[in-house]
């Protein structure tokens, strides 16, 4: 039946013909055929099922931030929140807004803001390689995929074209909010956002918030129950940005997004979900990804308010 479920689905995205827009600050990412959609489901059994170029590697981006959350609670416990907040911002991925506001302390660790000062609170003043062995290792481990990499054309081009993630950066710098050597951080951060990975993948990796923070299909406990909880909540109310209300509304699942076009959604104990498609909607978000979501819902009831 989600074999059928998706089938359908890529069936009906590959005659859309309103496909949103490639993201083009990056370079590297305006490159990418628009005309591409891929969606997998990974159930905590294991079983992975996947429609559509769902096995075509792409630019994960914030997608990568709910991986170095999960790296800095494990690390940190409740101390990481005292370098970033738990709340929506309301505004831009890349907005600055808010920090002049309170004092350099991102809203959320989803937004770039609040990403970078993740980065900067798991580096403990190791250097830059370091931190990202250890990211791409925790990204192999959950998605039980040792080939995933980075794409360090990727990494280049967002490094070339940092002006606006490093303005963020300093500014919370000069309030003493970040440790670290911006470009060091900056660095890790791009770095992460580049991982390239398929939705077969994606889909693999986000089994852990499925269970309370046990991946069932490895057997594997990544974080504790209350803290997987914490992040499926964050990703509900923070995932999408400005768009996080209105993907609640419509799609009514915790998940993050990303400007490669990729979208993370976790049905809690049902399944894992990744979707893929690179033109996106106004506020940053996939245009079919966020489109595809709201069929598999409607066909499942796996919205997180159903009753």
């Amino acid at each position: 039946m989600m074999q059928q479920i998706l089938d359908d689905i890529a069936e009906q995205m590959a005659i859309e013909t309103k496909r949103g827009k490639v993201a083009d600050y990056i370079p590297q990412l305006a490159h990418v055929d628009p005309s591409q959609f891929g969606i997998a489901v990974a159930t905590p059994d294991g079983q992975v099922y996947a429609a559509g170029d769902a096995s075509t590697l792409f630019s994960i981006q914030s997608i990568s931030k709910v991986f170095t959350l999960t790296i800095g609670l494990n690390k940190l416990g409740s101390e990481l929140w005292t370098h970033v907040g738990r709340e929506p911002s309301g505004d831009p991925f890349n907005s600055i807004t808010i920090l002049e506001y309170e004092a350099g302390r991102p809203r959320n660790p989803l937004i770039n803001a609040g990403a970078i000062a993740v980065v900067d609170a798991i580096m403990m003043g190791r250097q830059p390689k370091t931190v990202m062995t250890e990211i791409l290792q925790f990204v192999r481990s959950v998605s039980d995929d040792d080939s995933i990499g980075f794409d360090h054309k990727v990494a280049a081009s967002e490094m070339q074209h940092r002006d606006r993630n490093a303005a963020l950066a300093h500014f919370m710098k000069s309030f003493g909010n970040l440790e670290h050597e911006v470009d060091e951080i900056l660095d890790i951060y791009f770095h992460q956002c580049s991982v390239a990975m398929s939705c077969e993948q994606l889909a693999r990796a986000g089994l852990f918030l499925v269970s309370n923070g046990i991946n069932q299909a490895t057997g594997v406990k990544v974080i504790k129950p209350q803290q997987s909880r914490r992040i499926n909540s964050l990703m509900m109310m923070c995932g999408h940005y400005d768009g996080s209300g209105e993907f609640a509304y419509q799609v009514g699942l915790p998940g993050k997004s990303g400007v490669g076009g990729g979208i993370l959604t976790i049905a809690p104990g049902k399944g894992s979900i990744a979707v893929w498609s690179p033109g996106l909607n106004p506020v940053g978000n996939s245009k079919l990804g966020t489109k595809a979501l709201q069929l598999l819902v409607e066909k499942t009831g796996w919205s997180v308010f159903a009753n």
